[in-house]
């Protein structure tokens, strides 16, 4: 699977952004979709998640109740609609892909394929 994440920007607190990540292969139906981010200066850290069905998501506390984590199978894409953003959404947001195993993990180790990222910058 290749992933190719787009949407980032430069926007203001309190702006919202929708970032896509489209995949190529044919089973894509198949596979947990998540989306991590990387501030400068630390680690990768889990953002959300959504099972193949698109049926059972989870998100990191952090952006509970802001961000919400949608797909579309006929279209190989997964979205991340981020809402009320604030700087500390500031990061490189990346999507990662695994085989569905009924678990959604958080553990980026656990994630076998990676988009190359887009920047997302939220001024104050």
């Amino acid at each position: 699977v290749q992933l190719q994440a787009c949407g980032g920007g430069l926007v203001q607190a309190g702006d919202s952004l929708r970032l896509s990540c489209a995949a190529s292969g044919r089973t894509f139906s198949r596979y947990s979709m998540a989306w991590f981010r990387q501030a400068p200066g630390k680690e990768r850290e889990f953002v959300a998640v959504i099972n193949w069905k698109g049926g059972r998501t989870s998100y990191d506390d952090s952006v509970k109740g802001r961000f919400t984590i949608s797909r579309d199978n006929a279209k190989n894409t997964v979205y991340l609609q981020m809402n009320s953003l604030n700087a500390e959404d500031t990061a490189v947001y990346f999507c990662a892909a695994r085989p569905d195993s009924g678990v959604e993990y958080r553990q980026r180790s656990r994630y076998d394929f990676w988009g190359q990222g887009t920047q997302v910058t939220v001024s104050s």
